[in-house]
């Protein structure tokens, strides 16, 4: 979200699984610049030193950025007028991967469950990637927004000030929240990374889950064997403080459905931590789950597994609940999405199936 020059993306799987991701002050942000100054740099404003490097960007972008935390050096957030001394790491990092290409608007429809002055609140369905990435080039949530808002003139797709807040994978469905304004994404920025947030999820996974409620505290981070998959590390400096809260709420068989609550955000957060329990989720090719993992060998059972497979071909999770304080009004917004109709049928699959069980 910027002028292009400051933000185009990286190589982009599922949702920010990225190299450049980095951890800024308790954010997740993505590295989009890095320079160092020489050792003979005299000093100089960390605005000018940066449109001397960015083709095409202007003052007043470099300044946007800075404004809203994405002006890092040595680590720390800047403010423009900072002065860039000898050997100083200057990084430009936003919220999300570096887009390659322009975003065009495409007329991609939207689910809107709430929308006002300030905000939007969007669900998102399964299959729909959030931001432009490798091999996801168009077609994503953000062209659909950018369509969405191409007769609002205060509303610029590629300033890092508004726009998404947080993010879900491509192969989950649920809620979004959206600021259309910079006031409303830094206030509601804010209540994420205090975790005020109510977020709540509905997931299908293999296995019934002992205790039946429960919480999974452990750093996730990027496995060491295998970099398109997280992975729960022991305490320690490996990976990133992450809590998840769950309850079972139907018992089916080889199958249970749970709730999770989110107390942390971290990339695959829900499906780490259940597999991490021994409950991977249903249908999760990345973390197993698309294995019959619980049940007898019978053909019969293995060709209703691959027909529950094929009723829900992606991991069965959902962001059912979205909860935050309105960024001006200060009322409480509350959002529920139904669960969808793949998930749902499938569910009903398994229903039936416990029961003649």
């Amino acid at each position: 979200m910027e002028d292009n020059s400051l933000i185009e993306e990286s190589p982009y799987i599922d949702d920010a699984i990225d190299d450049a991701r980095v951890e800024i002050d308790g954010r997740e942000m993505y590295e989009h610049f890095r320079f160092v100054a020489d050792k003979g740099q005299q000093l100089l404003r960390v605005d000018k030193f940066l449109v001397l490097r960015l083709e095409k960007s202007s003052r007043n972008r470099v300044q946007q950025a800075a404004e809203a935390g994405c002006v890092i050096v040595n680590g720390r957030a800047v403010k423009s007028n900072y002065r860039v001394k000898p050997l100083d790491v200057v990084s430009v990092v936003m919220d999300r991967p570096r887009y390659e290409l322009e975003i065009i608007p495409e007329d991609i429809p939207l689910d809107i469950v709430y929308e006002d002055s300030e905000l939007l609140v969007v669900n998102k369905p399964a299959g729909l990637v959030v931001h432009p990435g490798h091999g996801n080039y168009s077609g994503t949530l953000v062209n659909a927004l950018a369509w969405h808002f191409k007769d609002n003139p205060d509303y610029d797709v590629d300033d890092p000030r508004m726009g998404l807040v947080h993010r879900i994978d491509k192969d989950t469905s649920g809620l979004l929240v959206v600021a259309k304004t910079p006031d409303a994404k830094t206030m509601l920025g804010r209540q994420f990374f205090d975790k005020t947030t109510k977020r709540e999820y509905v997931a299908v996974v293999w296995g019934l889950p002992d205790p039946a409620c429960g919480t999974v505290e452990g750093n996730i981070g990027r496995s060491l064997k295998d970099r398109l998959q997280m992975t729960v590390f022991p305490d320690g400096d490996m990976g990133k403080h992450a809590v998840t809260h769950y309850e079972t709420i139907e018992a089916l068989g080889p199958v249970s459905v749970v709730k999770c609550r989110l107390e942390t955000g971290r990339t695959h957060q829900i499906r780490v931590h259940m597999r991490h329990i021994g409950h991977p989720l249903f249908n999760d090719a990345r973390y197993g789950g698309d294995k019959i993992l619980r049940g007898n060998r019978s053909s019969s059972y293995t060709r209703f597994v691959e027909n529950c497979f094929a009723q829900c071909p992606r991991q069965a999770l959902h962001a059912r609940t979205l909860g935050f304080v309105h960024p001006s009004t200060g009322e409480e917004m509350f959002f529920t999405a139904p669960v969808p109709g793949d998930m749902s049928a499938m569910i009903e699959r398994w229903r039936a199936y416990s029961e003649t069980k």
